[in-house]
């Protein structure tokens, strides 16, 4: 018997498009001869499924089922494919905790802490498994002085929204003439935000997951951007960045990535597929992390499609192994 799979996408924030496109993708790879799919737009107005029929069903919250044509639907499992809140930062996960509704990807408190890039800094650095830039993290309700900011760090620093993807309102500053402009623009995307050293050296980046107990990681990546970093434009537009997988790495370099990932997966106690971003100083020899991305993108050209065709397998098997083992 098929079992019902709920895809959710949309969301509340910038990343809104970027989910639908990932959402596109998921859908067009879930085995239709073993699970049937409701795709559930979620907005702040609604949570909606459109039938092929173009008729519209509103989800009820109380136990997120659907009812289509008299029938009550309720889900054995929800693929999330939000980007940004409410489903990257914990609460849908928390939601559907409550509700006993099994999802593929990290749960509640670890979703919240990977979401907030200043606070998952500072959890990575206590565990003493890799390095981690030197920040600061600032408030728009409380009072900051960007001479102070200056005296603790060194230019050129990343300014960028706490908590947000998509690198939607982040700045690379290199003047102190910079540096307020970019925080205003941050500020106009979040109400917390983080300003870190800049790291100059090769962006490394990898997907992996838990299946059956064992950890798999995907080949890694490496992202050569035309820009002065890997902006939303660098993401998103063909041609401006250049995605090599499997990255052109030493073996030490490779194993230091993998090495890391594994343990943060395990330490933050992570749950479906999760990607891990470094940065490597070649002038140093030392690993930098980034952040860790509990929702990465999923449309064609997406990091992580790339990294599991690269690994030889199909997104249909990799999506039902992820659904698989949300269910066990």
């Amino acid at each position: 018997m098929k079992k019902n799979i709920a895809l959710v996408a949309g969301g509340y924030s910038g990343e809104y498009v970027i989910s639908v496109q990932s959402a596109v993708t998921i859908e067009n790879n879930l085995d239709s001869s073993k699970y049937s799919v409701y795709k559930i737009i979620i907005t702040k107005e609604s949570w909606s499924y459109t039938g092929a029929d173009g008729k519209v069903a509103e989800v009820d919250k109380n136990d997120f089922s659907l009812t289509l044509n008299g029938n009550k639907i309720r889900f054995d499992a929800v693929f999330i494919g939000i980007h940004g809140t409410p489903g990257e930062d914990g609460r849908l996960q928390g939601y559907f905790e409550m509700l006993g509704i099994p999802f593929t990807s990290c749960g509640m408190v670890t979703s919240a802490l990977t979401f907030n890039k200043s606070y998952c800094n500072k959890v990575v650095a206590a565990l003493e498994v890799v390095n981690v830039s030197k920040s600061l993290h600032i408030f728009r309700e409380q009072p900051y002085n960007t001479a102070d900011i200056l005296q603790q760090l060194r230019l050129p620093v990343f300014v960028k929204p706490a908590e947000g993807g998509s690198s939607i309102g982040m700045s690379k500053v290199k003047t102190a003439e910079e540096l307020q402009p970019a925080i205003d623009k941050a500020f106009n995307e979040d109400c917390q935000i983080l300003i870190e050293e800049f790291i100059k050296g090769r962006e490394l980046t990898m997907g992996l997951y838990r299946s059956a107990g064992v950890i798999t990681t995907l080949p890694i990546t490496e992202v050569v951007s035309s820009k002065e970093f890997f902006d939303y434009e660098a993401k998103y537009t063909p041609g401006v960045s250049n995605e090599i997988t499997p990255a052109p790495v030493d073996e030490d370099i490779a194993r230091q990535v993998r090495e890391a990932s594994t343990i943060l997966y395990n330490k933050l106690n992570c749950k479906g597929i999760v990607r891990v971003d470094f940065i490597y100083e070649e002038s140093s020899g030392k690993l930098y992390f980034l952040e860790i991305n509990t929702m990465p993108g999923q449309s064609e050209n997406s990091l992580v499609p790339q990294q599991v065709r690269a690994a030889g397998k199909t997104l249909q098997e990799f999506y039902g192994l992820l659904l698989e083992e949300s269910m066990k």
